[in-house]
């Protein structure tokens, strides 16, 4: 086999003729044991020969153009200095052909971890799914902290710093559950830091009230509607109202008892009057309809209740001329005009279903009435304004 010894360019390179049959080859004049090889297809692939525990190996490099001269260069410097200190790059070759892909390991991590002990799973799967797709047939391995740290800069810019921060986050998770599964590597996000978070301390303010509330009673949609009623007068998460049942609400008693909140405990939240009206109201309109899931506020979406209150949220603000108020605000709402009535923190955070080290134990002996009292007079405020 005749090797030619050439100075290794891009012009010559892409010169070099196609043999006929088998493959024509070529040793680079700067850098030792780089050589590339020209197939009768056309093909043109750098490799290095090396002698590795006493056999001579081929290292396959890359095809040109797709890698440059240059870095060819550099990973044959690269690999030369791995066989120096050891290592074997043809063991490393196979392992990566056998480890597995990224949609193989976050199919894993969903079933193992995520379906089992996250009531967010859903959220890992849809977030995964909309920014992470790109990756899902790349080696675990190979994913490098550099991308890692674009693609959390270029989800800052494109949907907001806390969008990036949730998505660091879970690409942390995943690899953190693969090193804990056995895997060998390094977690790529180690020494990401996440974006500074403002905390948010926007409601509905009392001069927006009259507007709001106006704007509330004009949509039509009226499912929607009453779900932003019902999230208002209770300060329930958003999953927890969308996915409220018939079998959870004690009309006697006036109470809602939520069987697992993102904390992953049971919460008892009292019903106002104003929240009541509207639950009967509903129950009387929903009897002798077909409502299989018991949802409150069932709808025909693949989930049996209202999916996503978005599109009527924005209609109200759009009609109220309110702006930067999100949904969560209405959460934020109930628990800040608690306090402009005197409410102790600790009652805020029983009725909102707060969990946090010593002021749990404070929480866990409270009595409803309280909480109930606090409500109550929170939402006459609200209402004063409308």
């Amino acid at each position: 086999m005749a090797v030619k010894i050439i100075n290794f360019t891009k012009s010559l390179i892409s010169s070099l003729p196609t043999p006929k049959t088998g493959r024509d080859y070529y040793k680079d004049i700067k850098e030792k044991g780089l050589a590339l090889y020209v197939t009768n297809n056309g093909v043109k692939s750098f490799y290095l020969r090396k002698r590795i525990n006493g056999k001579d190996e081929k290292i396959i490099i890359g095809s040109f153009p797709e890698i440059s001269i240059e870095n060819a260069r550099k990973l044959a410097l690269k690999i030369k200095s791995e066989v120096a200190q050891g290592k074997n790059p043809m063991e490393q070759k196979q392992a990566l052909k056998q480890e597995i892909t990224f949609k193989e390991l976050f199919q894993e991590y969903m079933e193992r971890y995520s379906r089992r002990e996250k009531k967010s799973w859903k959220y890992d799967e849809r977030e995964v799914n909309r920014f992470l797709s790109h990756w899902f047939n790349r080696k675990i391995s190979t994913i490098t902290k550099q991308e890692i740290q674009l693609l959390h800069e270029k989800t800052r810019n494109n949907n907001g710093l806390y969008q990036a921060n949730r998505l660091l986050e879970r690409i942390r998770a995943i690899y953190n559950k693969a090193i804990e599964w056995g895997w060998k590597g390094e977690n790529p996000t180690k020494g990401i830091k996440k974006f500074k978070e403002k905390s948010r301390d926007r409601f509905i303010q009392p001069d927006e009230l009259p507007k709001f509330f106006k704007a509330l009673e004009e949509e039509h949609n009226h499912t929607a509607r009453d779900y932003i009623y019902i999230s208002l007068y209770t300060g329930a998460r958003k999953s927890n109202v969308l996915e409220m049942k018939w079998e959870e609400i004690n009309l006697s008693s006036k109470e809602w008892k939520i069987p697992e909140t993102k904390n992953g405990e049971s919460l008892t939240i009292p019903l106002p009057n104003e929240a009541m009206e509207i639950l009967k109201t509903r129950k009387k309109e929903q009897e002798g309809l077909e409502n299989k899931n018991g949802f409150v506020f069932s709808s025909n979406s693949s989930s049996g209740h209202l999916a996503d209150p978005k599109k009527a949220w924005q209609r109200v603000l759009n009609r109220a001329g309110i702006v930067d108020l999100r949904l969560h605000d209405i959460r934020r709402t109930l628990g800040s005009y608690q306090a402009i009535t005197g409410a102790s923190l600790q009652v805020i955070g029983k009725s909102l279903g707060h969990k946090s080290g010593q002021a749990t134990q404070i929480y866990s002996r409270l009595h409803l009435d309280p909480v109930r009292e606090s409500v109550e007079k929170a939402i006459s405020l609200i209402k004063s304004h409308k």
